[in-house]
């Protein structure tokens, strides 16, 4: 009798709605996707930061926001998050990327992005359409990856 193994490669996607548990929604759909497929050394950067993301996603718009968990060849892994805000901050805007400043200690908020720039690997994002009356595709796609080292370990920002 043959075994069956799993595929390296696969995707999750969750639409969230406009929803402050959006963020909670979103860290358990990424813990039991990352558990289910044995991805546990990654787990607990992947679940920050797609938290983060998914927050900053409900704190800026009025819409919904969409999450895709993507396994890539080579133990990649990549988190995209879709919003309908157009408009596209650093560190994931087009080069020259600014690195995000750090916030005062105390502050309440604001180290999201940062936490982004120091975790992941690569990071990107893209506006979507033309933000038209009939475009329904409209805002901005905003990503990450884990696995992704350059030689020699440095961070890697790609458009």
């Amino acid at each position: 009798m043959g075994t069956v193994s799993l595929p390296d490669t696969w995707v999750y996607a969750l639409r969230l709605p406009h929803d402050p548990r959006a963020a909670r929604v979103a860290r358990m759909t990424v813990r039991a996707a990352l558990s289910g497929h044995g991805r546990l050394e990654v787990l607990d950067v992947v679940e920050l930061l797609t938290s983060e993301l998914v927050t900053n996603a409900y704190r800026h718009t009025s819409g919904p926001a969409s999450l895709r968990l993507t396994a890539l060849p080579g133990g990649r892994l990549r988190v995209g998050v879709w919003d309908s805000h157009p408009g596209i901050p650093a560190p994931f805007g087009i080069p020259p990327r600014d690195r995000v400043p750090l916030s005062p200690a105390d502050a309440e908020n604001g180290r999201g992005l940062h936490l982004v720039q120091e975790y992941a690997d690569s990071w990107g994002g893209w506006s979507v359409g033309d933000g038209g009356p009939l475009d329904r595709g409209a805002g901005k796609l905003l990503w990450f990856e884990l696995g992704a080292r350059e030689p020699g370990g440095t961070q890697k920002a790609v458009a």
